[in-house]
This record gives C-alpha cells, structure tokens and sequence, in this order.
C-alpha cells in the first residue's frame, strides 16, 4: 500500500508514477480523492473546533455547579454539552466512513515504479540485461515437452479427465523428475544461500493475501476455500462468497511474507531470508487460449519461492543478489536464460522493480519466463504492518517499515519443461544434468 502522507504532499508526483505504468484507466479516481480528503480534512477541523468548545462548557459547567448557580443556566450549558457529543458522534461516524473509502482507494493503488524502471505500455518494453549460456543447435527436429513427457509419463489427459484442462498428472520418471528438481533447487537456496526452509499452509485468510496484495485487486485469479455447510468448493471467479471464505494460495510468497506481519522485529534479526516449496492454485482468468498445450500455463504448478525481509537501505542490493540466487539454479541445470528488467506497463502489482529470468525453449525458439524477483519496498509490510526497530547511537529507535522481497527459486514445472526440451536426445530419451544425477539415483538418462 502507498503511504497516503505521499499523496497528500505530492498528488501530482504520485499520479505520474502511477502513470508509468501505462494502465488504460486511471488508477486513482483523482477527483474522488480530493473531494473525500477534503470532507475528511473539514471533519477533523470541526471536531477539533467542538472538542475545545465541549471543554469549555465542560468547565464551565464545574464553576457553575460550585457557584451553586441558577439551575436553569447550568441546565442550559450542561443541554449544549450534550449536544455538542451527539455532533462529535455523528462525525465520527462520518469520518469512519471517509477513511474506509480512503482506505479502499489505496488498496486498488499499485505499487510506484522504481525510477531505473524502464518505459513501456508491455512485454515489449522489457529491457534486456544479460545473457547466460548458447541455445543448444540440434542436429534433429527437436519435440515439444509433451511429445517428449508422455512415453516419461506426463499424462495431460488423466489430468483434464480428473480436474479439468490445465492440470496434470505425472508418473514413473517424469513424476521423479518433478520431484529432483524440487529437492535440488531446496538444497541450493537453504545449503548455498542460506535460506531457512519453510512448510506453510496451502489455504490462508483474506486479510493474508491482503498483505501481500493479491487483495482485493485479484480475487478473480484466486481459488476459494469454502467451509462446512458454508459453501461446496472452490473456484475464481463469481460472488457472494460467504465471509468464512478462505482462498488456495497462489504463491508461497503469500505464506512466507505474512509469517512477520503485525510484528516488530529486531534489526539485528535482519535479513530473514525464507524458502518454501509448495503448490500453487491459479484460476487464470483472463489468459483463455493461452499456452493450453502443457504444462506451461497450470491452474495447480509447484514452485520453490524465496522471500526476504530486509533493512530498507538493503533492499536494492538484495533484488540483485536474489537474482542471482535464481540464476544459479539455471546454470546448474544447463538451461540458457536470459535476465530482462520489467518496463513499467509489466510490472507486477506489489512491485516497484522486476527482473524475470526467462529460459530457452527449443519447441518454440524462444525465452519464456521461468522466474520473478521482485522488490516491494515497503508496499507489503504497510499492509502487513510488519515494522523493525532500528538502532540508534545503540539505543532501539522509533519502528520503521520493513522491505520486503520475493522470487521464485524456480518454477518446478517450467523448469521441468526446460529439462526435457533442453536435454532430449534423437531417440526420445532425455539426458540428466549433472546436477540432478544425485536425487535421481546416479542416473544420467531418463527413458520410457
């Protein structure tokens, strides 16, 4: 969430931040704002002016009595009284009701883009920064990942036949792989860059996915959970969900995030560095006719997520090393990548900067995104109000807001789809990479 100190001295400034991200409708209704902030502002004044008018009375009506004055004057001050707290009541009231439409505005406000955000209205704008590895050049016709998965075992019509289209069902050495891959990259976020592995829950609150803002702004995207005979199941989309309502997580980022919120740590306990292997539920709406061939776009896909919470005059440095964290995960699979830094019109909702990994896939002669490392600032931890106390001279200081991060360490299914286009050979098997050997039993070539 914005700080709304920041727009109530720089309105302007705010809006062309805002304005960067190239949305085709305003993200702030500017002339609303202005008319509640301006009620709120006449309310808190007249209050303030009745407040000080009661104390008067209130005072006056203690010399009164010890004055033994006429009944009917202090009658008549103590009637003014009374009625100056049923004003105060109905502006407080009034002023409740100003500062949760306030709150609701800030809430659908996106995060402001970081000002080495690049220009740009979508993917077209990204700009790329590196390279790592040379696209294999096969002296075959390479196959996409489902041709090469399904005599592995990936089974894309169980799957739909079982849950509908966009899940999969995975057996025998494809099923093994997904695993590896999970336990390898685990090992290498917790063993080489020092993340604590976490196990979360898979369903969460509301006021959880309103930390880390999946909430309110893509409650179409998530699944809901619904309780006894509160409801039958789950799905995204639709309304009057009853308040009970829980959701499936879309991301363990949600669950690692919030496991600090409404607290106030220790600077010396700082960076908290999470990692957390979980599935992820996603109703993808608005992506119909996208990727529907294989595992590529997935209402339920495993990811191995990396969050850190961190000093805000650390969190810059942090997004470059959390990259890089992903990266190492790429170059220990063999998978040529490449790093692009989102442009302004694809940056994510909580994020103010962005960089995807994107690896290489043969079948399609192209990067697709495989990673995001993202910087929220203090975005998440002002929903969350997740605070720590900084030193001063070595004394605990005023709590300030924490920054937070997260990144995916990496997609288990992508990464799974990268493994078998990558390192498929002529006759249909794929070779392991020397990396994954270990979780697969020293095997160094998967086969039907």
């Amino acid at each position: 969430m914005i700080d709304i100190n920041l727009i109530r001295r720089d309105l302007d400034g705010v809006v062309a931040l805002l304005q960067r991200r190239k949305n085709p409708q305003p993200f702030l209704d500017v002339p609303r704002y202005i008319a509640l902030e301006a009620e709120r502002k006449q309310i808190q004044t007249h209050t303030e002016q009745l407040q000080a008018r009661r104390n008067g009375l209130s005072k006056q009506v203690g010399q009164l009595k010890g004055q033994s004055a006429d009944p009917a004057a202090l009658a008549e001050v103590m009637a003014q009284v009374s009625g100056i707290a049923d004003e105060l009541k109905a502006g407080a009231e009034r002023l409740e009701f100003l500062q949760a439409q306030l709150h609701g505005l800030l809430m659908a406000l996106p995060n402001l883009p970081h000002e080495s955000v690049p220009e740009g209205a979508d993917d077209g704008g990204n700009a790329e920064v590196r390279r790592w590895g040379t696209p294999r050049a096969f002296d075959f016709t390479p196959k996409d990942h489902v041709d090469i998965g399904q005599p592995l075992g990936l089974d894309i019509e169980t799957g739909a036949r079982l849950s509908g289209a966009r899940f999969t069902f995975l057996r025998g050495p494809a099923a093994r792989l997904h695993r590896a891959l999970a336990q390898f990259m685990l090992d290498m976020q917790t063993e080489q860059h020092g993340y604590t592995e976490c196990y979360t829950p898979y369903i969460v609150n509301r006021e959880v996915l309103e930390g880390t803002g999946q909430l309110p702004k893509f409650k179409e995207d998530m699944f809901w959970v619904f309780r006894g005979s509160e409801g039958g199941g789950g799905g995204g989309g639709g309304g009057g969900e009853p308040q009970a309502a829980q959701y499936l997580i879309s991301t363990s980022e949600i669950s690692l995030t919030n496991s600090v919120r409404e607290q106030i740590l220790d600077a010396l306990a700082l960076p908290i560095k999470l990692t957390a292997h979980s599935p992820c539920f996603r109703s993808e709406a608005g992506s119909a006719g996208r990727d529907t061939r294989g595992m590529i776009r997935q209402h339920q896909f495993d990811k191995v997520e990396m969050v850190q919470v961190v000093h805000p005059d650390q969190s810059y440095a942090t997004l470059e090393q959390m990259v890089g964290h992903a990266e190492a995960v790429l170059q220990a699979l063999e998978l040529p990548y490449r790093v692009v830094n989102l442009c302004g019109g694809d940056l994510g909702f909580g994020s103010t900067k962005t960089y995807d990994l994107e690896v290489w896939l043969p079948a399609q002669s192209t990067y697709r995104e495989i990673s995001s490392c993202s910087n929220c600032e203090a975005f998440q931890a002002r929903r969350m109000q997740t605070r720590f106390r900084p030193l001063v001279n070595g004394q605990p200081g005023k709590p300030e807001l924490v920054h937070t991060l997260n990144g995916s360490g990496l997609a288990v299914g992508r990464a799974l789809v990268a493994v078998l286009e990558n390192h498929q050979q002529a006759d249909g098997s794929v070779a392991v990479p020397a990396a994954l050997r270990p979780y697969l039993r020293g095997r160094e070539v998967l086969t039907r």
